[in-house]
């Protein structure tokens, strides 16, 4: 079923005569043509996010990162208007080489009024915060931290198919984002990175959000730091919308900076703000259910079609409403 918001107004004008103090009043609000802005598909969502855990594990140079690569690579295929791979080879820890490949999907191509919209769809090739100490060379599931804002993203590619969006918009899957080890930020946002820097000539879009980690079943976002340094004025847009939404997972206050894919797209010249449930990120979650990053936890039992829902619900309504 679809929102239908119809937003008018009739200029009153109501003129005092006779008297010292003439009251002359007007209300008015433009008119505008009816707003039809789609209904995300949560459940949908959520099986989008078991689909590419099925594949396992997605770290590079794994079985189910060339797996997942197909699948994504034919999904996004069925809705957009042309999808590309940007391929690259990075050279990792102990020389080895590694093949890469951002997934990028247009839609409504021919406007030139774009935005971005970004995720990575790599998972972390190691699980270092694991509680047994065995399990810390493991590579992790990552059903939130990579599972999660990809699900989003192809949900909302299902829906650009049917209900095309008023600007131009392009889907960028990263990869590559969580390789490094912990404080080597050379080895991390590798795709983001290639992608900022090979870029077409002239692309340049107004905005770009990534989302990142927006699956916990209790997620909570605050305005993250860095692109509010960056960003801010995409990061009003955002949390405005989901307050008028009354999605109280957006809270109005400052949260930590985080090092993300939405950092090398700001230093490219596209203002970019991150969604990202921030208190995820790091060993010592005040709730202890959530100590699940990096970790062989981040299985889709920490997950929930709610939250996920709550994203696609405040990109869906600030999508449809720009203007073309």
């Amino acid at each position: 079923m679809q929102k239908v918001f119809l937003i008018f107004v009739i200029t009153l004008f109501v003129v005092g005569c006779g008297n010292d103090h003439p009251e002359h009043r007007e209300a008015a609000l433009e008119l505008e043509e009816a707003v039809h802005i789609p209904d995300f598909d949560r459940e949908q969502a959520f099986e989008y996010l078991l689909a590419q855990t099925e594949f396992g594990p997605r770290n590079p140079g794994s079985d189910g990162h060339q797996q997942c690569l197909q699948f994504l690579t034919f999904e996004l295929q069925q809705f957009a208007d042309a999808v590309n791979q940007q391929s690259f080879r990075h050279t990792g820890y102990e020389g080895r080489s590694y093949q890469m490949t951002n997934i990028i999907a247009s839609f409504n191509s021919e406007a030139t009024n774009r935005i971005l919209l970004g995720a990575h769809w790599d998972t972390r090739p190691r699980a270092e915060h694991d509680p047994d100490p065995e399990k810390r060379d493991q590579p992790i599931l990552g059903a939130n931290d990579g599972a999660s804002g990809v699900a989003v993203l192809l949900e909302l590619a299902r829906m650009f198919s049917k209900n095309p969006p008023p600007i131009g918009v392009d889907i960028i899957l990263f990869d590559g984002e969580d390789y490094g080890r912990e404080g080597d930020l050379d080895q991390y946002l590798l795709g983001a990175k290639h992608f900022a820097r090979n870029k077409p000539a002239g692309y340049r879009p107004r905005f770009g959000i990534i989302i990142d980690m927006v699956g916990d079943k209790e997620a909570r976002f605050p305005r993250e730091a860095n692109s509010m340094q960056y960003a801010p004025w995409v990061v009003d847009l955002i949390w405005n919308t989901a307050r008028s939404l009354d999605i109280l997972h957006f809270e109005d206050r400052r949260g930590p900076s985080i090092y993300d894919d939405h950092i090398p797209l700001n230093e490219s010249g596209i203002p970019t703000a991150l969604i990202i449930d921030a208190e995820l990120v790091g060993a010592d979650a005040a709730d202890e259910r959530r100590r699940y990053w990096h970790t062989t936890m981040d299985t889709p039992e920490q997950c929930s079609p709610e939250s996920l829902g709550a994203v696609g619900d405040v990109l869906t309504e600030l999508i449809y409403r720009q203007p073309s």
